[in-house]
């Protein structure tokens, strides 16, 4: 049942120690803030860092040859390593049960791209036709590469959504186009978009073996892709990415006589290795996130149990008199208790709203590198508020127990 009177005396109390009590309040709105906003930025975080990967399947991993930097087998260091078709065939051959997907790729340089009249700033690279599901695109118009491509020589080109429209944009579609690729017509039969945006669609897909033949890439090959099959669980995946780039990785330094500890000669980026890094350092960034916001959160409960100790001591008369006039032990913990939970409640639900509001209003708009939309589960807030408070009534019990304590005549001689 509501009690008006009980009420209006908390209100009173408050007024009288309105600086105190504003101060308290303060100091716990700021903690619920700064714990609702910190958790808001790890999930940004973690948001971001999950686009990242987006931009590549989940399973790729990606070689490239470097410099030998380590003498071995009488070979001197600074030999600079070539991967070969033999590499990409052998490789496929040794670890064929563990590859979902693989392809070769050549960056083709020096190359003019024309079309019409208009030159065109754009990179062309010979991959196979299952680069396209290592790379995380999808098809908008046409179709990517296929076998038949690679296995003819086609002279055929996969453009981007990107380059349809800043160079395409009059016609309905680009498909039977031809662009000239250093004098030499190549028909466009497909257009792709990328996961990662527009920063990915800089690129035009030719067969790799069209590549090696026309522009003098011999047998030589810039980088191996592959993606392996999707587990179960994430820490499989990892674990299944490792061993796959340990056994690749030893393959080619044994192909290319290179020292087992020599990182530099064989290098391998492996995503889901990446990954497990990257969640593992935010699982103590949110640690970190929920350590300093429960610290203010505790800074402020300490606040509102100095309070109410404040209020004990001003209202010693007032509580003699009651207990002088029949009040019991549990309603003047009552009468302590109210307060407390009235300051932690509305301290912690303006917390909330500010942050949430702040949070909704801003998130969406934030989009920097690995941070992408702050955002915080209601509930997760919510229920934080109300432990707050759980605590405030915590933190007011004990000066409430000691105010029901006190003794009659001890009260009424308090000046």
């Amino acid at each position: 049942m509501f009690d008006l009177e009980r009420w209006q005396e908390i209100f009173d109390t408050i007024r009288k120690n309105k600086l105190r009590t504003f101060l308290t309040g303060l100091s716990v709105a700021s903690g619920i803030f700064i714990l609702v906003i910190l958790l808001g930025f790890g999930q940004g975080m973690q948001n971001g860092i999950a686009k990242e990967f987006e931009q590549d399947a989940a399973t790729s991993v990606w070689v490239w040859p470097g410099v030998t930097t380590i003498e071995y087998k009488g070979m001197n260091p600074g030999r600079p390593i070539q991967f070969r078709n033999e590499n990409y065939d052998m490789a496929g051959v040794l670890f064929e049960d563990q590859i979902e997907n693989k392809s070769p790729r050549l960056f083709v340089r020096g190359v003019f791209v024309n079309y019409g009249s208009e030159s065109l700033a754009y990179n062309v690279q010979g991959v196979s036709n299952q680069f396209q599901f290592i790379e995380n695109e999808f098809m908008t118009l046409g179709r990517f590469l296929n076998q038949q491509d690679v296995a003819s020589k086609a002279k055929v080109a996969i453009i981007s959504n990107k380059i349809n429209r800043e160079v395409f944009s009059e016609l309905e579609s680009p498909i039977g186009e031809f662009l000239d690729l250093s004098g030499i017509p190549f028909k466009i039969v497909g257009v792709y978009g990328d996961i990662g945006g527009e920063r990915e669609e800089d690129r035009i897909y030719i067969p790799v073996s069209t590549a090696q033949q026309v522009f003098n890439g011999a047998d030589h090959l810039n980088n191996l892709s592959y993606t392996l099959p999707a587990v179960e669980d994430f820490e499989t995946a990892v674990a299944q990415s490792i061993k796959f780039k340990r056994e690749l990785q030893s393959y080619l330094q044994k192909a290319h006589t290179v020292a087992p500890e020599d990182t530099s000669a064989i290098q391998v980026y492996n995503p889901m290795e990446e990954a497990k890094r990257f969640y593992s350092l935010m699982g103590g960034i949110k640690f970190f996130f929920w350590f300093v916001g429960v610290c203010t959160i505790i800074a402020g409960i300490v606040g509102v149990s100095n309070i109410m100790l404040i209020v004990v001591k001003e209202r010693t008369r007032e509580i003699g008199i009651r207990k002088a006039l029949g009040a019991k032990s549990w309603s003047i913990v009552g009468m302590i208790l109210h307060e407390a939970i009235f300051i932690t409640a509305i301290a912690g639900f303006t917390g909330l709203i500010l942050s949430m509001g702040l949070l909704e209003i801003v998130g969406p708009h934030v989009e920097v590198d690995y941070v992408l939309n702050p955002s915080v589960n209601f509930n997760v807030a919510l229920t934080t508020v109300f432990v707050l408070i759980f605590a405030g009534a915590v933190a007011g019990f004990f000066p409430a127990w000691r105010a029901a304590k006190i003794h009659v005549i001890e009260a009424l001689k308090d000046e």
